[in-house]
Parts: C-alpha cells; structure tokens; sequence
C-alpha cells in the first residue's frame, strides 16, 4: 500500500490543471466519496498493525496535499476567469478613447453665472437670429446708427423681412423687460456676431454674459458694488477696476470698465496695450427711452445693465494671450482645462 500511496502523492504533485474542469476532475478522483483517498481508507483494515502508523499518516498526507492542490488552483482559476472573461467591458471600444474636458469658455461663462447668482440674478435665453426691433430698435439705436451697418452686422434675409445675428445677447434683456414687470434681476449669456477682423483680440463671433438690474431707486453707486464684486470673485481680492466715460445708446450715463491685467500682472503687454489694464465690460444706467419702448414706466424705475465678452475674461483668467486658440479645436490647447472643472 506504501508504494500505491507514494504513486498518489507523485501524481498529485505534478497535477497542474488549466481549467476549472481538469481541477474538479482531479477533486472527484482523489476526494469524492468514491475517490482514491477514500478507497485507501477503506483498505486500512487490512495493514498490518505495525505498518498502520506509518501508512495512516502517508494516506493523511496525500489527503492534505491533494485537498490543498484543489484550493490552490480553485483561487488561481477564479482569478483568471474573472480577469479574462468577467472584468471586460464588451461594449467598450477596440482602441483606448481619452477623457475629454469641458471647454473653457463653457467654464468660464458658468463661473460667471455663478458669481452672479449668489446676489440674486437669473439666467435668461433668446434666438441668435434676432429683429430689428429686439436688436435695434428697442435699444435706442437710431437709424442712422453705424451698428446697422453691414460693416459691423451679419444680416440674414428671410421670409420674416431683413433679420440680424444679433450683435449683442442685450435683445434678450429687451424681451425680459417686454413680458416681465419689475424688479427684474437677469443675466443673458450666448454667442453674438460682428462683422469684424479676425486678430488675438477680437473675432467675427464670440460669447457675451450681459446683466440687466431694473427696480426703484438703483442707482450708478448700486452698479458700481456689483462689478466690484463681480471683479474680486472672478479675479481675486486684489483685482482693481476702473470706469471710463463711455457712449451706448441704450445706457446713460454709460461707462467701460477696465480690470487690473492678470496676464502681466498690471506690468503691460500685448494683451492689455501696454497700459496695465484690460477692457472687460461696457456698462451704465438703462436709457429711458429703453424703460419706455419695452412697456415700463421709466419715472418709477430705473436700472442698470452691463455686457462682458466670456473670451476676453477666459483670456484673463488663463492667461491665454490669443483670443483665437479658443475657437481653433486643438486638442494640445483644451487638454489643459481638464482639472479646471
């Protein structure tokens, strides 16, 4: 029986299986009820007594290394199926694909949103294919004003007469005024068009946030505090600004507002001109002419509104020094505002 057992145990030592059906084979061979450990206990009564000691312990040790080869094996296999077959995603495609990133005008434009609606403004939306009167006419823009020109409008013919891409997301605001009563506390984000030429500080089309205040008694000083807060909350605490005179036909008195420049840290360069300062904003009070076209008594209310491009803050939030980089679809340029979201 000792040479039967030393065969076993040869046997099970050089047992290598490579599928879960070869190790249940060898299970049910060596450790079933019918299996060859089995049998060699059942011809244990017929050792004689003074070989039993040292054949029970042969037989134990074929039973311990056999069992131990099956757990061994079943973790391996377990490991491996579930690795190869289980873990894999099928509907995943054949060739890696790389996260993508939110794009920073995307970004930007809803940092804004969020600075401004923790004072109370809401977002409001309109068509970029806009009519004369929400475009023009509403706003105080004369006829014979130069933005009617084609020099400085796209415009579209259609079957509703001469249409425009709107110049400005300010039309929106003029259909807020026209539909709601006031107070009125709303921000107009979109993309506007201009006929102008394409260079790192200016393109045929870019992304305005315009904001529009309209209740009792605001005033200059009111609109003044909301773009100095504005300013420190995009830019940091130590952002200064600065408000020059200005003309728009929609707003009087009206200003532009500069901001500290952040790409040179108010030393000069391209971006700001060399002066320190870069322009983000035209802002003032709202005409009453404007209170009046949209249905709103202009002696009980007044208001205040302003409009940012989202590219030339973008610009100096990143201090990215060309206005272009963001509409040219490079990879290399967007990978960078992944840890930006």
């Amino acid at each position: 029986m000792k040479e039967t057992i030393e065969k076993l145990l040869s046997e099970v030592a050089a047992f290598t299986p490579s599928t879960k059906e070869e190790l249940e084979a060898f299970r049910i061979d060596f450790l079933a009820n019918k299996g060859k450990i089995k049998a060699l206990f059942a011809d244990f009564k017929n050792v004689p007594n003074e070989q039993k000691k040292d054949v029970g312990q042969l037989i134990n040790t074929l039973k311990e290394k056999a069992q131990s080869k099956v757990d061994d094996f079943k973790a391996k296999l377990s490991s491996s199926v579930e690795t190869s077959e289980e873990s894999i995603d099928l509907t995943r495609t054949a060739t890696p694909s790389k996260i993508g990133s939110r794009h920073p005008i995307s970004i930007v434009r809803n940092e804004i949103i969020n600075i401004f609606s923790r004072i109370g403004f809401t977002v409001s939306e309109g068509p970029e294919v806009e009519d004369d009167w929400h475009n023009f006419t509403a706003l105080n823009f004369p006829p014979e004003h130069p933005a009617r020109d084609m020099q400085d409008t796209f415009f579209v013919e259609s079957e509703e007469g001469e249409m425009a891409l709107r110049t400005h997301t300010s039309s929106v605001q003029v259909r807020i005024m026209e539909n709601q009563k006031p107070p009125i506390r709303t921000l107009s984000p979109g993309r506007v068009y201009r006929n102008e030429a394409i260079s790192a500080r200016a393109h045929c089309f870019f992304h305005q946030v315009e904001g529009l205040y309209i209740a009792e008694n605001v005033s200059f000083a009111d609109l003044k505090q909301t773009l100095m807060y504005f300013a420190k909350e995009m830019f940091g605490e130590k952002t200064q600004i600065r408000l020059r005179p200005s003309y728009f036909p929609f707003t009087e008195p009206s200003a532009e507002m500069d901001v500290s420049c952040s790409v040179c840290d108010s030393k000069g360069c391209n971006v700001c001109k060399y002066t320190g300062f870069l322009e983000i904003m035209g802002c003032g009070m709202v005409d009453p002419n404007v209170l009046e076209n949209c249905g709103i008594d202009s002696k009980k209310y007044t208001g205040f509104a302003f409009g940012m491009g989202v590219e030339r803050i973008a610009m100096l939030k990143y201090k990215v020094n060309d206005l272009r980089l963001y509409s040219e679809g490079d990879v290399r340029f967007l990978d960078q505002f992944k840890s930006a979201f």
